[in-house]
């Protein structure tokens, strides 16, 4: 096993523990010692991960999110505003789907979580590079929308429903 899969294992191990995993039981499995488990961490946290190395082993620090899906209907002149309301209260918009009769499930990446995000999606759409993917199911769609807590999640359908967005059917955990 090469040392970038090892290192991908070892993601994957941490990640899916409850408990913390210790650098002698990650050097067993791997059968390498328990410094090259030490260098693997190194590179591991200089690759962007927070690993935290405590008195019983590994752990990941991964931020704690919730998501939830919300159907929406809105026109074009009210896209922005639509995702503002959510990045405004917290939330990043991950993605957009839609069910078309023909085509079935279509679905796009947003990963939006800032005005500016939201401000440069917009520019894009402006600009005519695209159109937006609501336009071809009469303005229905769904946003996957992810946040720190379900209160937030709470706060953003109920501003959507305040502002006309949310189309009321039942919710859909994710």
């Amino acid at each position: 096993m090469h040392g970038s899969e090892r290192r991908e294992q070892i993601i994957r191990q941490i990640q899916e523990s409850k408990a913390p995993v210790s650098g002698t039981k990650l050097a067993s499995l791997y059968s390498v010692s328990r410094q090259v488990i030490v260098q693997d961490i190194a590179l591991i946290r200089a690759a962007g991960y927070e690993i935290i190395s405590t008195n019983r082993g590994y752990i990941l620090n991964q931020p704690k999110t919730v998501c939830r899906i919300f159907k929406v209907q809105h026109t074009d002149e009210q896209l922005e505003e639509e995702m503002n309301t959510i990045v405004d209260l917290g939330g990043c918009v991950d993605n957009v789907m839609i069910h078309h009769r023909v085509y079935g499930k279509m679905e796009a990446e947003l990963a939006l979580s800032s005005r500016r995000k939201v401000g440069a999606f917009m520019e894009d759409i402006r600009s005519g590079k695209s159109s937006p993917l609501k336009n071809i199911t009469s303005n229905y769609h769904y946003h996957k929308v992810s946040a720190d807590s379900e209160e937030t999640l709470d706060l953003i359908e109920q501003e959507l429903r305040e502002k006309g967005f949310l189309v009321e059917e039942r919710r859909q955990a994710v």
